[in-house]
């Protein structure tokens, strides 16, 4: 428990699971006012319960990130419960066609992808995370020290075989935080990029689906191990979203124990 981000109030997008979760209750833990996000009231209510357990302060907003009207409606209800919004947190993202969801990005050939898997990757990623940033402006500019803090991949970063959609949505993600953070750093917002390879819902999905490739993967990462949602996720975000983290913007920060080294 601490006070590193006391009187702070937060939204967390994906926070009912995986490294969503990690960093609401690691917010949380630091003092902030948490908006657990995500579609499913379920693992909504499994993170509140986390967070509210230890004494701290959250509440459940039920939100497609692929629909504007969810993104508008959320922040609002952040704001009108707690007067403001200091830290927004944009990690949720959906994998597979609307019709056909998926707990990962289907990989297929480039030559032979699904329009609509590339819509909804688009929809729920990039174009959610520049509808959410939109709508928290305004108050993100009144808190004074505003932190957008959004989600990237390695994968975009290699070009990943069969992973057309996910990979061109996380780099446009980069894209759009570095272009947040020049035109909103006057306003003292920071605008920042985690790279995660932390054990979330979709890496242990792939991993338990894909064992050889999850295997080579561990033999990449110095560190020998997928990151901790909590330990590893939830704290470069506490970092991010705090005082300390004040003169650093658009950058990103590569969570994954220093996989991106290898060649």
């Amino acid at each position: 428990m601490g006070d590193i981000l006391k009187g702070k109030a937060a939204i967390v997008t994906g926070a009912g699971r995986g490294i969503g979760r990690g960093i609401a209750v690691e917010l949380a833990r630091e003092g902030a006012k948490v908006v657990v996000a995500s579609r499913s009231q379920g693992s909504i209510d499994r993170t509140v319960k986390e967070i509210t357990d230890e004494g701290n302060v959250a509440v459940g907003a039920l939100c497609d990130v692929g629909d504007h009207d969810h993104i508008k409606r959320t922040v609002a209800e952040a704001v009108e419960r707690f007067g403001r919004l200091d830290i927004l947190v944009n990690n949720a993202q959906s994998f597979g066609a609307r019709e056909a969801p998926a707990p990962n990005p289907v990989l297929t050939p480039l030559e032979d992808f699904n329009d609509g898997e590339w819509e909804r990757t688009f929809e729920t990623g990039p174009t959610a995370t520049y509808r959410f940033m939109k709508a928290a402006f305004p108050h993100l500019k009144a808190s004074g020290a505003g932190r957008v803090i959004n989600m990237g991949s390695y994968w975009g970063q290699v070009g990943y075989v069969g992973s057309a959609a996910y990979n061109s949505a996380k780099e446009a993600i980069r894209g759009l935080t570095r272009t947040g953070a020049r035109e909103w750093g006057q306003y003292g917002i920071t605008v920042n990029v985690i790279n995660p390879t932390i054990a979330s819902d979709a890496l242990i999905y792939f991993r338990d689906h894909n064992p050889e490739a999850s295997s080579r993967t561990l033999e990449n990462i110095p560190m020998r191990r997928y990151g901790d949602i909590y330990a590893d996720g939830g704290r470069i975000a506490v970092f991010l979203a705090g005082p300390d983290a004040a003169y650093l913007t658009g950058m990103t920060f590569m969570v994954d124990g220093g996989k991106f080294m290898t060649p």
